[in-house]
């Protein structure tokens, strides 16, 4: 008896059922890559956005990590508002480890005699800074001799706005600086706050001549810790470090980071970049999954007869469907390869042509997380689109091998097919949403996706219904044109569905653009100051407004008490426990304006609770914002412990408030009863509205004024702020609009393909209406007319469709009015013709070349 009669049956039918499909598969993808340029090109394509993307995150992410100690300037770094380490807590950090303390703060820069100033950051240094790098400086100079005695070291912008150059002087506070060396780059920048002018360095000794540092200033002291060696290499001394550091500071108000996550924001907000663009990523591979599933569908009716003959042989249904997926499985894998090579090649070519504009090294390298999620989503999409038009190829029998011509099989596919498909497009939606830190937005975004998609596909099907019920128009080209919509195996649904997904995201990409930008630069609102003034001593606001009343008499001038202080927990819970959301993370993260106020202020709301009675003198209150509270689960009663100068105050919440964010007017998530906070050493902030009508002229003559009496008073203007932030915010969006742009990339291939695939019945059209008399131009008509009328359907959706996503982003995201551009829309339809079209042309033009007698033969 031979072997395989001896195997159980059912063992004996799997391994051939098995092995049969593998082999022929093997056998059929000899004969090349026919018919998948596409396929390949439009996998490839996503792969390689959403491996990039991941490529270069992992890069800036193991940068921070790897150069922790030269961006916070050592191993462990501490920083506190307000409060200067005593004497005994800097013996405490000395006892630890090597220590230096600087100190940066907002203040005003001053040409000789005040004839100019502007906006600086300020930043104070001992003798020990850098423990860890070095700040370059132009002309190979050292820091320490610039800034020694009363020298300072500037960035460039700074001499170019004031027109000074090395060796002037310049008037800080109540001192005067020379300004001896230019600064290229400092090491720990990237750990400071968001910076609104140029940095300026000066010594902690010429800090105190400048009488800036006063109670309540808002200057953020900051000391940096240097492990000995090996010690500053090894995990557990860092921890070990840090442990020490709570035990002999405990309640210090000080925040705390190390080298092995040297900036949580930064690290936060590249994170956060990368799953949206990783999103955006995806988006452009399923558009692709639409040439996908054109390329499966062309190339299972091409190898029909093959079906039929494998059929006819008595292959099974299930043998037939294995042989090609394998097929179709190989050449996906062959696409998600040529992605990741791309997606490995293009971080290294960014890095080197843009590395030097980034404010830290970028540690190049593959990340095989970055490939694996590449390549899992790549596969994923691969397999989604292609089981529906592979699923065709059960429906085809032996009788293909008996006609020369059959009818497209129509009709819906087996249930299998249905559930793998719905099966798989849940499993990628649920990966795109787990792997997301906001899952609300991604999830969101994933069914709007959908939504649009299927939006897409019904517009398809109603353009081809509503071209069959139109009347013949009189005029060829039309008739042919809109014909040539309506036939069955036309191009509309394909053309619809190919750029409609890519060009809604553009849409909704550039509107949301347009209306960040016009709230960050358009017409502030009406009650906005135009002026923040910080650090104005109580005793100096009678002062304040009567130089204001005297350069502008109808200025506005509305001050509050400011100090700084940091959340340290809410209830019970510590805040470095608490998960927030992502809209809430703000308020835990560092420090905090506080203020305290008699009455409610104006401007809030209460929406709960009640307000203090004048004169309260109980236990510590506090008004919280209402919003944030929801998200941070407070309510009426609970207690909150802020750090401030270094103590921690305990307050109960006894009201919760609505504010106007959007009027830039003072507003502070914590009002304190005055009781808690009126003894405490501070400082006012105060905001200057100007009449209408002032004059550019006239606002710098107040900032000199208030400038020349006021020192130590910091002025910040709006526009000027605004203005800082928009150029950081047109950075990200720009990314956001080149990663958009893969999405219709995607589509543009998709159209390629399925002109591709129309290609042998438009080329039979047009030599049968070419022997009736038809000539080129009128044929050549007659196609641009149908691109165009596909063209304007798809862009008229796209922009009621991303115009509508735009508008819920704004509203219900980000909180922003919406802004309709004319321009995107006009960009929109330019690019939707323009793409149709060219590709259109191309094809047309290839079958107008194609000559009647062969054709004509050949059938």
């Amino acid at each position: 008896m031979s072997t395989a009669e001896t195997l159980p049956t059912t063992q004996r039918r799997t391994a051939p059922t098995l092995a049969l499909p593998v082999r022929l598969a093997v056998r059929q993808l000899r004969s090349g890559l026919s018919g998948f340029v596409v396929f390949l090109l439009c996998l490839a394509l996503g792969v390689m956005v959403i491996a990039t993307v991941g490529m270069l995150a992992r890069s800036l992410a193991t940068g921070l990590e790897r150069q922790g100690r030269y961006i916070i300037g050592g191993d462990i770094a501490l920083a506190r508002m307000h409060a200067r380490a005593t004497t005994a807590e800097r013996e405490a950090l000395g006892r630890i480890a090597t220590l230096s303390e600087t100190a940066t703060m907002r203040a005003m820069a001053r040409t000789k005699g005040g004839a100019d100033q502007m906006l600086i950051e300020l930043k104070s240094v001992d003798q020990s800074y850098p423990l860890v790098g070095q700040v370059t400086l132009a002309e190979q100079a050292r820091l320490a001799p610039a800034i020694a005695g009363a020298g300072a070291a500037v960035e460039p912008i700074l001499l170019e706005r004031l027109g000074l150059k090395v060796g002037d002087d310049i008037e800080i506070g109540q001192a005067t600086f020379t300004i001896r060396a230019v600064v290229e780059k400092e090491p720990d920048g990237i750990g400071d706050r968001l910076t609104y002018g140029p940095r300026v360095f000066v010594s902690l000794e010429s800090l105190e001549k400048t009488a800036l540092v006063a109670p309540g200033a808002l200057v953020r002291w900051r000391y940096a810790l240097a492990l000995p060696e090996p010690a500053s290499a090894d995990d557990a001394a860092l921890q070990s470090a840090r442990d020490r550091l709570k035990t002999a500071l405990p309640e210090s108000g000080f925040t705390i980071a190390d080298r092995s996550d040297p900036s949580p924001q930064v690290r936060k907000t590249l994170e956060r970049l990368r799953q949206f663009l990783t999103l955006i990523g995806l988006t452009a591979l399923i558009v692709g999954g639409v040439g996908v599933a054109n390329a499966v569908g062309h190339f299972v009716d091409r190898r029909r007869r093959t079906i039929a003959a494998m059929r006819a042989l008595g292959a099974s249904s299930r043998q037939v469907v294995l042989t090609f997926l394998t097929q179709i499985m190989a050449m996906a894998a062959l696409g998600v390869g040529i992605g990741l090579v791309g997606g490995s090649l293009v971080p290294v070519l960014l890095v080197s042509a843009f590395g030097d504009a980034l404010p830290i090294a970028v540690e190049s390298g593959v990340s095989a997380g970055a490939l694996l999620t590449a390549t899992g989503y790549g596969l994923l999409v691969a397999l989604l689109f292609s089981l529906w038009p592979l699923s065709r190829a059960e429906r085809i029998s032996p009788a293909v091998l008996f006609r020369d011509e059959v009818g497209e099989v129509s009709g819906w596919p087996p249930r299998w097919a249905i559930a793998a498909t719905l099966g798989l497009a849940l499993t990628l939606a649920l990966i795109a949403v787990l792997s997301a830190d906001a899952r609300l937005i991604a999830l969101w975004f994933c069914l709007a996706v959908v939504v649009v998609f299927l939006v897409f596909i019904a517009l398809g099907m109603a353009v081809t219904w509503v071209a069959r019920r139109l009347p013949r128009p009189r005029r060829p080209e039309l008739a042919i044109a809109i014909r040539s919509i309506a036939a069955p195996g036309g191009l509309a649904r394909s053309v619809v569905l190919s750029l409609g997904l890519g060009l809604s995201l553009l849409v909704a990409v550039a509107l949301t653009d347009v209306s960040l930008v016009a709230e960050l630069q358009g017409k502030l609102p009406e009650d906005a100051p135009d002026y923040y003034v910080l650090d104005v001593k109580k005793s100096e606001i009678g002062g304040l407004r009567d130089v204001i009343a005297k350069a502008a008499p109808d200025a506005l001038v509305k001050e509050a008490p400011m100090l700084r202080g940091r959340l340290v927990r809410l209830g019970e819970r510590a805040v470095e426990t608490i998960k927030a959301p992502p809209e809430a993370e703000w308020v835990l993260n560092g420090d905090r304006g506080i203020t305290y106020a008699k009455d409610l202020p104006e401007g809030s709301k209460l929406v709960s609770g009640t307000w203090w009675a004048e004169g309260y003198d109980g236990p510590p209150l506090v008004s919280f914002e209402a919003d944030l509270a929801r998200m941070l689960d407070l309510k009426l009663g609970d207690k909150v412990t802020v750090n401030i100068l270094g103590r921690n105050v305990e307050a109960k919440i006894a009201s919760l408030r609505e504010l106007d964010w959007d009027s830039l007017a003072i507003n502070f998530v914590m009002v304190f009863s005055p009781n808690t906070l009126a003894g405490a050493p501070h400082n006012l902030l105060a905001t200057i509205k100007l009449p209408a009508g002032t004059t550019l002229s006239q606002e710098a003559a107040l900032a000199r004024a208030m400038s020349r009496a006021f020192p130590t008073a910091t002025a910040i203007r709006v526009r000027d702020a605004i203005d800082a932030f928009a150029t950081v915010f047109a950075k990200v969006m720009t990314a956001i609009r080149v990663a958009g742009g893969v999405t219709l990339i995607a589509g543009a291939l998709v159209l390629a393909g399925a002109l591709a695939t129309a290609q042998r019945r438009r080329v039979k059209e047009a030599v049968i209406l070419r022997t009736l008399g038809a000539t080129r131009g009128r044929i050549l008509l007659a196609h641009a007319l149908e691109y165009a009328i596909l063209a304007l359907a798809t862009a008229g959706f796209a922009v009621a469709l991303g115009s509508l996503a735009a508008w819920l982003a704004l509203s219900q995201v980000i909180d922003v009015p919406f802004t309709f551009s004319v321009g995107a829309v006009v960009q929109t339809l330019a690019l939707s013709a323009g793409l149709v079209l060219a590709f259109g042309a191309l094809g047309t033009w290839q079958i107008l070349r194609a000559r009647p007698v062969p054709v004509l033969r050949s059938e």
